[in-house]
């Protein structure tokens, strides 16, 4: 089956089945269950094995190159991923991005950005966070002025993933000095070899680089790349900030961390071990409600739907049940836990530190967890303050 395959006419068995054994025989063995975020060039012949079968973006319609899946289907596939331990790509394009031009882009930037994203040829990078403009996005600094039929950026932007390896950044910039903070912010499109972009790579706890800061000294980027209205963005903002946080909501880490637990409950014998157990069971429930509820906001996504609020709740849930699974991961693996790098754990060699390191800023990306409480408090339940 190829590209053209109407994949979501297909029955549940025979998708899972082909998915799987897609999966099983395709994914290179050198890049399975890895334990940090991989660099472009080390997945970048996998993803044009998954473009090749037509697998590179699950949730587009068929119009624009994806697989048009049902959420059933989608959660189907993120299983079967997370089983057979298939890295994530720089997906920013496919997962933020993509959705959010199909439903605001014009017709020309439709055509112009999304073949070249979903074939790998553009890699995207997001550009919100700021040295003073974090959980308080509104009191963005970076500024675009109309020149002509370019508008001019200068600014800074800070935790920006997958910078090192974009070609583009999807980004926020202050075009009206005068208006309340969330009126006069818009939302553009920049190519990373602009003149006067500099990139500088953020080393993390694991010794990745998975973060980056990026200066913008008069980069020139033209008007036709503003997404929606001058002064509009912050509308865009919302929009992609749900697309985020149902992307870090999925199911995807917490699966597979509780995959890699496993590995070591069985390898160490703590099955015997009732306190323990109520604990690890705890967090397989607690996972396949997660499951669940990514499900209900994938479906809303399908239908074309606005995501709300409410969504506050999907990223609380992955990021805290993520950590949760981490740290008791920390504890099964013993003295082990204490050594960086793979350990041996009966058959499986299994990396406990890394991923630890990776839960802990999941919490604050993407919003911190402390203000989605304040989101659900104030525009879900309705609460004074």
């Amino acid at each position: 089956m190829m590209a053209d395959t109407d994949w979501d006419a297909l029955d549940d068995e025979t998708f899972r089945r082909e998915v799987a054994d897609f999966f099983r025989t395709e994914y290179p063995e050198e890049i399975r269950f890895p334990a940090h975020f991989l660099r472009w060039a080390q997945c970048r012949d996998w993803y044009r094995k998954l473009y090749a079968k037509g697998f590179a973006a699950p949730a587009w319609p068929r119009e624009w190159g994806g697989m048009g899946l049902s959420p059933g289907k989608l959660l189907a596939f993120i299983e079967e991923q997370e089983k057979h331990g298939i890295a994530r790509t720089p997906d920013m394009g496919i997962t933020m991005l993509g959705p959010l031009l199909i439903r605001f882009g014009t017709e020309q930037q439709k055509r112009e950005f999304l073949p070249p994203t979903l074939r790998g040829e553009y890699i995207w990078c997001q550009g919100y966070s700021e040295p003073n403009a974090g959980s308080d996005l509104a009191s963005l600094r970076t500024e675009a002025v109309l020149d002509g039929d370019e508008y001019v950026i200068t600014g800074s932007k800070i935790w920006t993933s997958f910078a090192m390896d974009a070609t583009h950044m999807f980004l926020l910039v202050r075009t009206d000095k005068q208006a309340k903070k969330q009126e006069g912010i818009s939302f553009m499109l920049v190519d990373m070899k602009s003149p006067g972009i500099t990139v500088r790579p953020i080393r993390n706890l694991n010794g990745s680089e998975h973060f980056a800061e990026v200066f913008l000294d008069q980069v020139r980027t033209p008007a036709r790349w503003l997404v929606g209205q001058p002064n509009q963005g912050w509308t865009i903002a919302k929009a992609l900030l749900g697309f985020e946080r149902i992307s870090i909501g999925s199911p995807k880490l917490s699966q597979t961390g509780l995959q890699r637990l496993e590995r070591i409950v069985q390898a160490r014998g703590l099955t015997a071990d009732a306190a323990f157990m109520d604990r690890f069971t705890q967090l397989k429930l607690n996972v396949a409600d997660l499951t669940s509820a990514y499900g209900r906001f994938a479906e809303i996504v399908k239908r074309g739907g606005t995501l709300g609020p409410d969504v506050s709740l999907l990223k609380i849930f992955a990021s805290e049940t993520f950590q949760r699974i981490t740290e008791l991961t920390l504890e099964a693996g013993g003295d082990a836990g204490a050594i960086k790098g793979e350990v041996p754990f009966g058959d499986a060699a299994i990396d406990i530190l890394s991923p630890f390191y990776n839960a802990r800023p999941s919490t604050i990306y993407g919003g911190s967890n402390e203000i989605q409480r304040n989101i659900i408090a104030k525009s879900v339940l309705n609460l004074p303050g």
